[in-house]
């Protein structure tokens, strides 16, 4: 073999070191890439909250749907710069008696991350027949996906605001995000313990 011939081998040989070199580095520097950003998507994910039809108190038939609209109105208005995404199930869970069967069914066949059971209970007013005063106490229950309760409030909006004057619907709206409010806060407490973000 002349030198000539082993200078065109070694030469080759020093190319396929280079090429392969680089190729490892590359694919490891990809493979570390791909994996931050699969982490950091996986800390980011949207959360997905199914909210029921709020418990309405006392139990009649007349104020639920405008309870129902004014609680899912202000439900709207408090996630609607977050990055969560709402759901909402047509369906009223008893507040005091929640199944963690039901809860955990609820949130499987909806792809829900959490489960919010709220409750509307009005004030009365008066003696005898029902006289609502536009004051309500609005109290939540939040469950993870398992059913397992991770923590509850309630806003009354009488204590809380001193509000005389005003609309139910309004008051309704205010209690929904102040229970919100509570919620909210109580998780960032439990955050570090549980790590449940919502």
């Amino acid at each position: 073999m002349s030198s000539g011939e082993k200078a065109v081998i070694l030469h080759t040989n020093y190319t396929m070191r280079k090429f392969i070199f680089f190729t490892a580095v590359g694919t490891f520097l990809l493979v570390g890439f791909i994996s931050v950003k699969a982490q950091k998507n996986a800390d980011n994910k949207t959360k997905k909250i199914l909210y029921f039809n709020p418990e309405v108190e006392p139990d009649i038939e007349e104020i639920k749907e405008p309870t129902n609209l004014a609680f899912f109105s202000a439900v709207s208005d408090n996630f609607s710069g977050r990055k969560n995404k709402i759901l909402r199930a047509e369906v009223q869970i008893p507040f005091d008696s929640i199944e963690k069967q039901t809860i955990t069914d609820y949130c499987v066949n909806n792809d829900a991350d959490f489960a919010v059971v709220p409750k509307v209970r009005y004030f009365k007013v008066g003696i005898g027949k029902y006289v609502f005063s536009n004051q309500v106490v609005v109290s939540m229950k939040l469950f993870d996906a398992g059913g397992n309760l991770v923590t509850e409030t309630d806003y009354d909006t009488y204590r809380k605001n001193m509000r005389l004057l005003g609309s139910t619907e309004n008051s309704i709206k205010i209690g929904t995000d102040g229970a919100i409010k509570g919620i909210l806060k109580k998780l960032r407490k439990l955050k570090s313990g549980a790590g449940a973000e919502l």
